[in-house]
């Protein structure tokens, strides 16, 4: 058993060292670092005003493009060796032909579990074993296929499936019930260090006890579990003494619903995990809470503990770190130093060394406001980086309420009069039985969209949104309270879904990462309902950018149903296509057939912005 580990693990070095081609993209992050960097440059500022449709894919199959109902979808697709690989959210797996989007094989989820709706992993395979296509379902399974015929990966699980629903995270008892599998899943793609595949999970906001959200190492040949990382530390383990009493048994939450990265010549995983539940209220769980709210650092292969920076101690906003780990290097005091940056919903940007999670740049501990919700004990202070300063806001005075429209400043100003709504500054608790406005709301500030990086500038970038979120906290006939909100949950008007501060309410922001300083930000979506000489206010966004070689930021992701380039110096806009719905996804870009560069995103609307889902389309641009 020993020698056929060693040897399979051998196998799998020797092909994950056979990188793919930088001209494909092979992982939703395009390396495994998650720089999402493609070093083409056939599409430039120069050109890019001329991108046209090359084609257009429509995910529906015949039997649901029938029944008239869109189904919403954030996935980025991978292109590797000539092959496009997707997932839809009717149950169906897809490769395409990336220069032409017709269909070569497909594969239907058995059960009634949709795959992850924001992409899968690839393996590349050994000299004996296929390359494998990787992904979860929202039901708790992991499954593997053969890439290049879309069949099930031989040996894999039972017939390339492994039900991750095991007693040891399903909770104490264990109920197989519909109800608690339908608690755990994948939302995300898993990500694959040679031999390993590293899965986080979708778990329950709400009972706080229930399903676990610890991150497990899967064998990529066989599917056997290999290793469990406990986000919640078990007793005697470290951080288990910042839960106090029993508060950490059982607990759930502290899971990574977002996206992994990894330092393949070091061999460390960075998870990013979210908050505990109930993730707006803490008085059952006193203490810091690790690793919740957490960038954590592991060994790939083993799942050891090596370091943790925790960016909200005691986290009652539900600001969840969900985007990729970023990982490049940063010159500092005349040598190289290797980082990682990430980036949460409270819209802050921390960059670490990424071998021991010391600041590249400072850090320090603010003290903050503390709750009355009874039982309540907020952390005494939060971290905040010196620099760069917030990427979006994180407070709110009565003098800024939005004045764009007389009808929409009569709105907003009786909006919170009526409600007497209290704000302030960062990390407001929400108030008991008063109607609390907090900036960034639930949506972020950054979310899973996070950050894409260019090497040769320095420069990260990150698109943020501003959409508060009013909340109180009242009791209920519980043992917690319960968050309720007046008309909408949101500092908005609902029917024109304008914001109720003034603008910008989305934004692109360019960040060096050897100074720490923000280059520039730009005003990223307009709102179409208002008079042509103020819609240039930012919207709304989910999803994220991607950087070329040719100096160009491609994004969707605004409810606005544009996809648009930057100039990656400047932060100008230079150029902008209207889809049929918004792209609540991160977008790709490759080279096809003959040479040619296509830009692919997906459009379909939906997601918790609000956004109606009202299209199905996969669509890819190039140059005439």
């Amino acid at each position: 058993m020993v020698a056929r580990w060693l040897a399979l693990a051998a196998a799998s070095v020797l092909a994950s060292c056979a990188s793919q081609p930088a001209t494909d993209w092979p992982t939703y992050g395009h390396d495994p670092g998650g720089q999402r960097f493609a070093p083409l440059t056939q599409i430039t500022p120069a050109n890019v005003a001329s991108l046209r449709v090359a084609w257009t894919y429509h995910m529906r199959p015949a039997a649901a493009a029938e029944s008239g109902r869109f189904a919403g979808s954030e996935v980025t697709p991978l292109v590797v060796d000539g092959l496009m690989y997707v997932t839809t959210p009717y149950r169906r797996v897809v490769a395409l032909d990336p220069n032409t989007g017709s269909e070569v094989w497909t594969y239907e989820v058995p059960g009634h579990g949709q795959p992850s709706l924001r992409g899968v992993e690839y393996w590349p395979g050994t000299s004996a074993i296929p390359a494998r296509i990787l992904f979860g379902t929202r039901d708790g399974r992991l499954i593997a296929l053969d890439a290049r015929s879309g069949r099930p990966a031989a040996g894999f699980g039972v017939d390339g499936i492994v039900d991750l629903k095991s007693p040891a995270v399903m909770g104490e008892g264990a109920a197989k019930s519909a109800d608690s599998y339908q608690n755990y899943g994948l939302t995300s793609p898993p990500i694959v260090h040679r031999n390993v595949i590293i899965t986080g999970s979708a778990t329950q906001e709400f009972p706080p006890l229930g399903v676990s959200g610890a991150v497990r190492g899967w064998d990529v040949v066989t599917g056997a579990l290999l290793w469990t990382f406990h986000s919640v530390p078990l007793p005697g383990q470290p951080g288990h003494e910042t839960w106090e009493g029993d508060s950490a048994r059982g607990r759930s939450g502290v899971n990574v619903w977002g996206f992994m990265t990894v330092d393949s010549e070091r061999g460390i995983a960075y998870l990013p995990f979210a908050a505990p539940t109930w993730d707006r209220y803490g008085g059952d769980r006193k203490g810091a809470n690790l690793f919740g709210t957490s960038l954590v650092a592991v060994d790939a292969l083993t799942g050891k503990y090596l370091w943790h920076f925790q960016v909200v101690h005691h986290d009652i906003w539900d600001n969840d770190l969900q985007a990729a780990p970023v990982l490049f290097d940063v010159r500092k005091q005349g040598r190289s130093v290797p980082a990682v940056a990430i980036v949460s919903k409270n819209g802050l940007l921390f960059m670490l060394d990424r071998r021991t999670g010391e600041p590249i740049h400072p850090i320090e501990e603010r003290p903050m406001p503390a709750s009355d919700v009874p039982n309540e004990q907020t952390w005494p202070t939060q971290p905040f980086p010196v620099r760069p300063p917030p990427l979006a806001r994180n407070s709110f005075q009565r003098d800024e309420i939005a004045t764009l429209t007389p009808q929409l400043q009569a709105f907003c100003q009786s909006f919170v009069t009526k409600n007497q709504m209290r704000s302030g500054g960062p990390y407001l608790p929400v108030g008991y039985n008063a109607v609390t406005i907090n900036f960034p709301g639930l949506q972020g500030g950054a979310n899973w969209g996070g950050a894409s990086f260019d090497p040769q500038r320095g420069y990260l970038f990150i698109n943020t949104l501003d959409m508060g979120q009013v909340t109180s906290l009242v009791d209920s006939d519980g043992p917690l309270p319960v968050a309720r909100g007046p008309v909408s949950g949101r500092f908005y008007e609902a029917s024109s879904r304008l914001m109720c501060q003034q603008p910008p309410w989305g934004r692109l922001t360019a960040v060096d990462v050897h100074s720490g300083e923000i280059v520039w930000q730009s005003v990223l979506g307009v709102s179409d309902n208002l008079p042509a000489e103020i819609q240039r206010t930012g919207r709304p966004n989910v999803g994220g950018s991607i950087a070329t070689a040719a100096g160009l930021v491609f994004i969707g992701a605004t409810d606005d149903n544009r996809f648009r380039a930057f100039d990656a110096g400047s932060g100008r806009e230079l150029w902008t296509a209207k889809l049929d719905a918004a792209a609540h996804a991160t977008p790709i870009t490759y080279l096809g057939k003959g040479g040619k560069q296509f830009v692919v995103v997906t459009a379909t609307g939906g997601s918790f912005l609000g956004s109606p889902v009202a299209g199905d389309s996969i669509v890819a641009f190039a140059l005439p």
